[in-house]
């Protein structure tokens, strides 16, 4: 069984929900468990404020003069933090240590720290000015890692329309795909609106949260024109325009 909540707003765009009239008739509007909700949020803050500190620092990534770059997971971690207070108000390490809350956050910047940590061989590389460190590979990394920590607990990763995907694991699944179809890709729907549903699968509730995300300028380099023509990682362009619906940040919380 189905059930749809309120609204909640998009804080950082990448580099909700009502009862629709495309619904099928089992869907029904429902609150979802505060803490769920509280917990799906705070992993979508994060998610977006670490991606955010790697966009902001692709041009030293990218710079082929530079070796040493200070680019630590620990120093991604301490920038994801900072994005994550100015965007939301709010202390990620704050609260009680032992709460869901802070133990999924806490899971969440470790992968943090283990994604950037992973890569430092390309990171710190010299002489090359090939773009393998970017925002969606830095992404896809962390949420792996975090859903290996989180367990049954909760997942978090990226998806898209699927003339999108570059990587079939990240396919969207049933439910991702109508979202995505009769959502986010309509000329109603509010741009960066959160879509969120709760599903009951016997004893237990998922709170699922998809996140529409949108190209932006610098994602061009490699997803925009001429389509076709390879990026500087060897994929052709999908000739994407800046404000397209680039991605799907979706994240699940089971309770």
């Amino acid at each position: 069984m189905f059930a749809f909540r309120g609204l909640w707003p998009l804080h950082i765009p990448l580099c909700v929900a009502v009862c629709l009239p495309w619904a099928a008739p089992s869907l029904r509007a429902q609150p979802a468990p505060a803490e769920m909700a509280v917990i799906a949020h705070a992993l979508k803050n994060m998610s977006q404020a670490a991606r955010a500190a790697i966009a902001h620092s692709q041009a030293l990534i990218d710079d082929p003069a530079v070796g040493e770059k200070g680019m630590t997971g620990q120093n991604v971690l301490a920038r994801a933090i900072v994005e994550y207070r100015a965007a939301t108000g709010r202390d990620p390490l704050a609260g009680d240590p032992s709460s869901r809350l802070s133990r999924l956050l806490r899971f969440q910047m470790e992968a943090i720290v283990e994604a950037t940590d992973s890569r430092q061989a390309v990171i710190g590389a010299m002489g090359t000015h090939v773009r393998t460190f970017v925002p969606a590979v830095f992404t896809r990394l962390v949420n792996d890692a975090f859903t290996r920590r989180a367990g049954a607990e909760a997942a978090i990763r990226m998806t898209a329309p699927r003339e999108l995907i570059r990587n079939r694991k990240s396919l969207p699944d049933a439910l991702e795909s109508r979202v995505i179809k009769d959502a986010f890709l309509t000329a109603g729907w509010p741009r960066g609106q959160a879509y969120e549903v709760v599903a009951s699968e016997g004893e237990r509730e998922r709170f699922r949260v998809l996140v529409p995300e949108y190209y932006t300028e610098s994602c061009l380099t490699c997803h925009g024109s001429p389509k076709g023509s390879l990026d500087l990682t060897g994929y052709p362009r999908e000739g994407a325009k800046t404000g397209d619906l680039g991605g799907v940040l979706s994240i699940t919380v089971t309770r």
